[in-house]
């Protein structure tokens, strides 16, 4: 790798263009700074010119993690520049012109004629919910993230112009100071994070930018729609929300519990009521409006009277503040944010009032606003309450909708100690297949329940499910309505399968029950993973939308029944191309299943951040969702390196939130204009996807492989790495159907064969092109040009193919002690490749692969010479590390392995 060619002895320049050489040099002189200073005999190894195979295990190490703090400081130089020419196109050629933003979306729909009562009808239904997920693939601990945090805040700091050379010294030497600790400190987890830490992680990114910066994503639609729609007045909702999977995702996690979750939901409510907490405490210290300059509004003195009445302390609050009326208000509401703080810290403040729910405060909020708008103050209450009343509108009593995920194993299993509880142990539960199973269901779906029932009887397991529905029930009435989002039931099959979950939510007493009539408040969302269970979900969900329950708990949870559909797990059932083209089918076929239903579907994408998991630009992959497919509901998950990457900086989240909030809005209103039916295209992506899943199934079917890939890559290793609670397979088998998509996906990139991301590509354009000849070849073509799916497909298989490397893929098959095992496998890899970096040639008509992403290639470019020697390590490491049999020798060669891995995935940028 070239690194900056700089000396300390000459001062780093001013920040002031719009590369980012300045930045990269500036964090360069104080790394190198830092490691002259801790340990210069790795210098070398900053400059690219160490060979650290002769190095000790330790020395070893602290070479490794110099590099991955190296990568990190790239990543960070990147988003400041980013941030930078975003501002610069702003200034200079106005907001319509900054891609990703509502300006430029609805610049392009007064272009287009559409009306604003079509915008108007779907800011009524517009829903985003990015979900952070409780298995984070990020290796940085919280502390390193706060102090890489500090580092990107300095360096925006040094562009200033205003600094006097003292002052620029004095922030030079914080930003060393702040890398000698990140040096210090250490990447790693020492130990396997708790389910407790990982809610501290995702938190972390609500107290660092999530609670400013999502309500200002408000503010810029709001702005956007007034100058684009100028003669309307749009009512814009809290449409922007976060859900969580963690504290909550129980599958294949022994360590969520009933309790860890309710525990995880106080912490959630804490960090939001705090954060309002201060909110009002920084509006009374402003608020200083005396009644002696101001007249106030006897709307707004009756409001006051109510609250102070009903404050249990109303003489101390008027004489604290005399003749403040807005004041003595504030210090109403803020006293009753103070005990219900306490009230879920579990040290109720006797006889204070409290908020039963987030409604209460947001009235109180409005009423404020009011008051200050009818006195003539309309700025007052626009720029300094409402920010506050949208945070509490959007955040609630909860910061996060949290999600239950369960797998099917685990309800059934529930379900058979129900059915034994009630037929005796003795009387085996019917196949869960079997119409007798689905009768009992059905039956017991519609029996009335009369009071509450005990499960004592029932097995630890089972008790323990029904005790999570029971909570949910009992949490939403003390905490906040919205807690939750929904329960997402993984390894989908059946509709057994989800009527078993409605059962359980009624055995557990969470049902409603309105003159008689059933209702189950909390949504179950069905998850299709593999491409089986994809085919068979329009069919599934189309029985199910008549099922008269489901039909009337959709109606009472807002008229639309959500779908949660996977691509991790169908990318490794069937290879890239097939995956994504099985999941456009499925969402149109549902589409279509809800519409002849009456019962929108709205869709839940289980994305990862690398390619091989759904990852890709967010414009992009959204706008290759089928036509009516989104229609302003959009739920995404956001795992690990992707969440720290999007949300750690409030410039960057504040781009990536609006990015996705617009790209949605676009889909929305252009999708069904846009693109007509192409059935031509549609039998080339079926005919691509039938060739490619057949040579992806040849390798991954093949008797070897299992032993390839555990040889050939650190997979068993990896499980030490400590970035997640839960363990790499869900239930301690040693198959690789058992084997998580993340393991399966991290492996294979850090053995750089990376054949989740384009194996199998090749041989179906091959195959293509071979029946179809020079028609199929000018319809690959036109597709590439034309369909959005083909063309993003193709993009990311070039964009991953080079990340790959032959050479050092085929050292980590020399880890393969069986010579057939490895001349069995490896060369099918190698050929599949070359024949897929010509083939996509030929379609895209470029020289070389991913020749037109010039900025993709210099950035990876930046990073290859590092990536590459660390891999090579990594090889030896691995070899020596599974050798060792002395414990001292082997844990330090385990730290070196470790932070090889961890140094690799971040060059990559993206870990499973």
């Amino acid at each position: 790798m070239q690194m900056p060619a700089l000396d300390l002895a000459f001062a780093p320049p001013v920040i002031t263009g719009t590369s980012s050489r300045e930045a990269t040099d500036i964090l360069f002189v104080s790394l190198l700074d830092v490691c002259r200073r801790h340990e210069p005999e790795l210098e070398a190894v900053l400059h690219g010119r160490a060979n650290i195979s002769g190095m000790s295990p330790e020395l070893m190490a602290r070479a490794l993690q110099v590099q991955g703090i190296w990568f990190q400081l790239i990543s960070i130089a990147e988003q400041n520049t980013a941030m930078r020419r975003r501002r610069q196109i702003e200034r200079g050629q106005g907001r319509d012109a900054l891609t990703g933003s509502f300006s430029a979306v609805l610049a392009e729909a007064v272009r287009r004629r559409i009306p604003a009562g079509e915008i108007h009808a779907l800011l009524k239904t517009l829903r985003i919910r990015p979900t952070l997920t409780a298995h984070p693939t990020e290796a940085k601990r919280v502390t390193v993230l706060e102090k890489f945090r500090r580092i990107y805040l300095l360096l925006r700091e040094l562009e200033l112009p205003r600094w006097t050379e003292r002052e620029r010294t004095a922030l030079m030497a914080d930003l060393r100071d702040q890398i000698e600790l990140v040096w210090m400190t250490g990447e790693l987890h020492l130990e396997k994070p708790s389910v407790e830490q990982e809610v501290a992680w995702g938190l972390h990114f609500f107290d660092e930018t999530l609670f400013e910066m999502l309500p200002e994503v408000l503010v810029s639609l709001e702005e956007s729609l007034r100058a684009h729609y100028p003669d309307e007045t749009f009512e814009v909702p809290a449409f922007f929300q976060f859900g969580s999977w963690i504290g909550g995702d129980r599958d294949g996690n022994p360590f969520v519990t009933a309790a860890v979750t309710r525990a995880t939901l106080r912490r959630n409510a804490l960090a939001s009521l705090r954060r309002y907490r201060d909110g009002v405490t920084a509006l009374g210290r402003t608020l200083s409006i005396t009644e002696r300059s101001l007249r106030v509004p006897e709307t707004f003195r009756a409001e006051l009277e109510q609250r102070l009445a009903v404050s249990g302390d109303p003489r101390g609050i008027a004489r604290r503040n005399p003749g403040e009326p807005y004041r003595q208000f504030l210090t109403c509401i803020q006293r009753r944010l103070e005990a219900t703080i306490a009230r879920n810290e579990g040290d109720a403040i006797t006889g204070a009032p409290d908020y039963s729910d987030a409604d209460s405060l947001i009235t109180d909020l409005r009423v404020l606003e009011q008051g200050l708008a009818a006195a003539r103050c309309p700025s007052l209450a626009t720029d300094l309450v409402r920010p506050v009343r949208r945070m509490v509108e959007i955040f609630r009593f909860s910061t996060v909708r949290l999600d239950i995920r369960e797998n099917t194993t685990r309800t059934t299993r529930a379900l058979q100690a129900l059915w034994a509880l009630g037929h005796g142990d003795d009387a085996p539960a019917p196949d869960v297949d079997s119409p007798v199973w689905r009768a009992w269901l059905d039956a017991e779906l519609a029996r009335p329940r009369e009071g509450a029932r005990s499960f004592q009887a029932l097995p630890d397991e089972a008790r323990e499910t029904l005790e999570t529905f029971a909570l949910v029930g009992a949490m939403r009435q003390d905490l906040d309505r919205e807690a939750f989002g929904a329960f997402v039931l993984s390894m989908t099959h059946s509709v057994a399968d989800i009527l078993g979950v409605y059962l359980l939510a009624k055995e557990a007493g969470l049902f409603l029950d309105a003159a008689g009539v059933e209702i189950c408040p909390l949504p179950v969302v069905p998850l299709f993973e593999t491409i089986d269970d994809l085919r068979a979900a329009p069919a599934i969900m189309r029985e199910l939308l008549a099922v008269p329950v489901v039909r009337r708990s959709t109606r009472w949870q807002g008229g639309v029944q959500e779908v949660m559909i996977g691509y991790s797990d169908s990318n490794k059932d069937g290879g890239y191309v097939a995956a994504n083209w099985e999941l456009a089918k499925a969402q149109a076929r549902l589409t279509a299943v809800g519409e002849a239903a009456g019962v929108p579907i709205a869709f839940f994408h289980g994305r990862g951040g690398s390619v091989s998991r759904g990852g890709a630009p967010t414009a992009r992959a959204i706008a290759a969702q089928p036509p009516g497919s989104i229609r302003g509901r959009f739920r995404t998950t956001e795992q690990g390196e992707v969440v720290s990457f999007k949300y750690a900086n409030r410039g960057t989240a504040a781009y990536q939130m609006e990015l996705l909030a617009s790209s949605v809005l676009a889909h929305a209103l252009t999708s069904e204009r846009d693109r007509e039916p192409r059935p031509d295209f549609d039998d080339a992506l079926e005919a691509l996807s039938g060739a490619s899943r057949a040579a992806y199934v040849k390798l991954i079917a093949h008797p070897d492989l299992v032993t390839y890939f555990g040889a050939a890559s650190p997979l068993d290793e990896i499980a030490l790495l400590n970035i997640g609670s839960r363990p790499a397979r869900r239930f301690g088998a040693r198959s690789l159907a058992d084997l998580r998509a993340i393991p399966w996906v991290f492996a294979w990139a850090q053995n750089r064969h990376v054949i989740t991301g384009w194996y199998g590509v090749g041989s179906a354009l091959q195959s293509f092109l071979e029946v179809r000849g020079e028609a199929g070849e000018a319809l690959l073509r036109r597709m590439f040009a034309e369909s959005c799916l083909l063309r993003l497909i193709l993009d990311e298989v070039e964009k991953t193919l080079l990340t790959v490397d032959l050479a050092i893929a085929r050292d980590f098959a020399g880890l393969v002690e069986d010579a057939g095992v490895r001349d069995a496998i490896f060369p099918m890899i190698e050929a599949e490749y070359h024949l897929t970096c010509a083939m996509v040639c030929r379609v895209s008509g470029d020289a070389t692969v991913a020749e037109r992403f010039p900025q993709y290639r210099a950035r990876l470019q930046k990073r290859l010479p590092v990536i590459d020697q660390v891999s090579r390590e990594q090889v030896e490491l691995l070899r020596r590390f599974r050798r060792e049999e002395d414990p001292a020798r082997r844990e330090a060669l385990k730290s070196a392995l470790l932070l090889s891995i961890n140094c690799t995935a971040v060059g990559f940028g993206a870990t499973g």
